[in-house]
């Protein structure tokens, strides 16, 4: 069971996680992460895990075995995301150009694949499948789930080629429903709302 200073942690951080994310795609330079925007997306990172166990929480009852392996999945996109935000800060703090990254990267193939490009999709996809799992379950409103789900959707299509109003666009199609739900769950912290 859930304590108060949980829920607070959770709230908060699924309103600082897209946040981040928010401010990382503002600072990006020629289509890139660099010192700043990846500095933000780790941190984001950061964030999100504690975002991605208030929302699973909600799972708990309903659907717990995938309440359990769902975070799971959704812990390693987190862990991915962070690499690249990685990935940005060095290669931009070290000059190195994105095609010397990717001839590195192909020199050690299972490293980068597992880290970066493997686990990566695993963070849209598993915020796709835990936005129509909250609304079947009735742990969310639908329209929550609705931009959760398109944000996700948008998130890949902004970041592999790097469109940057896409990027925008996706990160507040994340942030709306995360402030929405972030905010419900800071108030059942206070008993003060239920939806």
């Amino acid at each position: 069971m859930e304590n108060s200073h949980e829920k607070v942690m959770w709230g908060t951080s699924m309103v600082i996680a897209p946040l981040f994310f928010v401010a990382s795609s503002f600072a990006w330079q020629n289509g890139e992460y660099n010192h700043i925007s990846g500095t933000l997306v780790v941190l984001g990172s950061i964030f999100w895990i504690p975002a991605c166990t208030g929302l699973f929480s909600r799972l708990k009852k309903t659907w717990p075995r995938y309440s359990a392996w769902g975070l799971l999945v959704a812990i390693a996109g987190c862990v991915s995301g962070s690499s690249f935000g990685i990935r940005g800060l060095y290669a931009d703090a070290f000059g190195i150009s994105k095609e010397a990254l990717l001839q590195k990267a192909a020199e050690y193939p299972l490293s980068f694949n597992l880290t970066m490009f493997w686990l990566g999709p695993l963070f849209p996809l598993s915020l796709i499948v835990l936005s129509i799992v909250l609304v079947r379950a009735k742990s969310i409103p639908a329209w929550t789930g609705l931009l959760l789900g398109l944000g996700a959707i948008a998130f890949p299509l902004s970041r592999i080629p790097r469109v940057e109003w896409v990027a925008h666009l996706a990160d507040l199609l994340l942030f709306v429903p995360m402030l929405y739900i972030g905010g419900l769950t800071l108030m059942e912290k206070t008993g003060r709302y239920k939806f």
